[in-house]
């Protein structure tokens, strides 16, 4: 199994909170997922099949990484509850502007708290999920306003243990390309973290995680491919991003 967040999007390059607005892939981005590709290909990985988002950053990255294997044929399953955590009304707001107005310990809470979530974003909003075709054939009552990473793995479930889980028994190599807290959700349910501690995990964009599992599809390590040093500052930034220094 490989978990893959996707390459640095514009509002990654910008600091703002993206959650389910469909942002594209920065030229940073675009390298990260070629690069990724080319990393998996030079170590020796191959998937039976693909799983992302419905949100085209996540796709995108997927595309490029998979080019760069030449392996353009491998079957991809596109799922909305791979998508990131919804940021409610913070969407689109750039974070350091967020710490300005609010504090850092709240900015803090709604981007890390495991179970609060940050105010919600009004349906008339055109970029309210409710008025996204790619989203029509979802039951109102489960489309999101906002959420915490709690109500992320909530969602998540039943697509990891009813159909990923099983691709898994099945002996199938998995690729996962989504959204950094649509993955923290799979690494805590996985990993079996607690509430405390997953809040403390950062993923960097761009960047393979790879589990290795024994016959029974427990976990027996996980690691980032690529230059340590290099992945380090990458999660550094993540962490950063709410402090005046960053630009990531």
């Amino acid at each position: 199994l490989v978990l893959l967040r996707h390459g640095e999007s514009i509002w990654n390059l910008e600091n703002r909170f993206t959650g389910w607005v469909d942002i594209g892939l920065s030229a940073n981005g675009i390298s990260e997922a070629k690069y990724a590709g080319k990393l998996l290909k030079d170590e020796g990985y191959g998937f039976d099949l693909a799983f992302t988002s419905f949100l085209s950053r996540a796709q995108r990255t997927l595309d490029l990484c998979l080019s760069e294997m030449n392996n353009n044929k491998l079957k991809i399953v596109k799922d909305w509850r791979l998508n990131e955590r919804h940021y409610g009304s913070l969407q689109g707001l750039n974070k350091d502007d967020m710490v300005k107005k609010f504090g850092k310990k709240q900015v803090l809470l709604w981007r890390r708290s495991y179970d609060i979530t940050p105010p919600k974003l009004k349906e008339s909003n055109e970029n309210h999920p409710k008025n996204d075709t790619k989203y029509s054939h979802l039951d109102d009552s489960i489309i999101p306003s906002a959420e915490s990473l709690k109500d992320v793995v909530k969602r998540l479930l039943p697509l990891w243990n009813k159909i990923i889980l099983n691709e898994l028994k099945l002996g199938k190599r998995v690729l996962i390309v989504a959204h950094g807290n649509s993955l923290r959700a799979i690494y805590k349910v996985f990993n079996k973290i607690n509430h405390n501690d997953i809040l403390k995990f950062n993923i960097p964009t761009g960047v393979p995680l790879v589990f290795e599992l024994d016959k029974n599809l427990k976990p027996k390590k996980d690691y980032y491919l690529g230059n340590q040093e290099y992945i380090k500052n990458k999660i550094q930034a993540v962490i950063d991003q709410t402090s005046s220094k960053s630009k990531n």
